[in-house]
């Protein structure tokens, strides 16, 4: 099945000065190389730790960064060099859920209008039409229509976040970029929108790219899932054998790292050698190789190259060359 997104060579680095009084220029490489593929309806998981590039990669699709390489084409349309209309016409098929629900909500905007303003302006709906169609969307994602006249400050961190996944779907997308959704609620408050992006999933046929540190989270909800280190990724395939039994040593470490929510199953957490390195001044060769344990020689001079497994995604690590 033809890919609903495809992403080849992505990188993004951002420059700015630093010091005083001579200040210099500091260039932070925050993603590297990235490239992968959604299929209509999959749910693809991009996981690593905070600040391997993951939500970068997510504002870079959209171009709400622009990419400095690489191409993001939506079904062979390159996102990356669409102007005009042309990058409006896209855009409305592939939509975000930021992270935090508190600060991607305008405060002195009514709920109606943040619904009703994505359709107007891609020519969907208008007047009592598009009002319409945004009540029944807040009654899909579990909130009264009473709603729409009320501001985001009168609501709960995960009702917000279920009107930030309504906004979504106003312009009727193909693909939703989930970035970290559920990492700012309560658990119990994850769980129920968790569900609700799962049963949104099946019911609307929506492909997904959820960004995410929690293992748990990724392993029940994605298709396949991409390992990121230092804005490579450095391992991909099957959430099952990802998840479960991982090639790459940094990739190990993240599921060793994983709490597992049984209280019978006593195991001691894995050592993790050193810190992670600064994006600003990256290790030479592999980038993890300064802190695995399994590093050899070759490690700290060459790149790994991407080696594919057969039906089962690819690593770069040179134990697996």
């Amino acid at each position: 099945m033809s890919a609903v997104l495809q992403v080849e060579g992505l990188r993004k680095h951002f420059v700015s000065r630093k010091g005083f009084p001579k200040p210099r220029t500091v260039t932070v490489r925050a993603v590297e190389d990235v490239s992968f593929t959604i299929a209509p309806g999959e749910a693809f998981g991009l996981v690593g730790e905070s600040g391997c590039g993951k939500s970068t990669v997510a504002r870079a699709l959209l171009r709400l960064v622009e990419p400095d390489a690489g191409r993001v084409l939506y079904r062979g349309e390159d996102l990356s060099t669409a102007r005009g209309d042309a990058l409006k016409a896209l855009r409305r098929k592939l939509q975000i859920v930021f992270q935090d629900p508190y600060s991607s909500l305008d405060p002195r905007q009514s709920i109606g209008s943040a619904l009703v303003e994505p359709m107007r302006v891609h020519g969907i709906a208008d007047g009592a039409e598009a009002r319409r169609r945004a009540a029944a969307l807040l009654e899909e994602v579990g909130l009264p229509p009473a709603a729409l006249d009320r501001l985001p400050h009168e609501f709960s961190g995960g009702q917000r976040q279920r009107i930030g996944i309504a906004r979504a779907l106003t312009v009727e997308p193909e693909l939703i970029i989930a970035d970290e959704p559920v990492s700012a609620l309560d658990v119990s408050v994850q769980a129920q929108v968790l569900l609700l992006l799962k049963e949104l999933r099946q019911r609307r046929g929506l492909a997904f790219l959820f960004v995410s540190h929690d293992l748990s989270v990724v392993r029940w909800f994605c298709d396949r899932v991409a390992v990121m280190y230092l804005g490579r990724i450095v391992e991909e395939g099957p959430a099952s054998r990802v998840l479960a039994d991982p090639l790459h040593p940094y990739a190990r470490m993240l599921r060793d790292a994983s709490p597992i929510p049984d209280p019978s199953r006593r195991a001691e957490l894995p050592r993790i050698l050193g810190e992670i390195p600064s994006a600003a001044n990256p290790p030479s060769g592999c980038p993890f190789h300064p802190r695995c344990a399994q590093a050899m020689e070759v490690c700290s001079r060459e790149m790994p190259r991407w080696t594919a497994l057969a039906g089962q995604g690819g690593v770069a690590c040179h134990l697996h060359g």
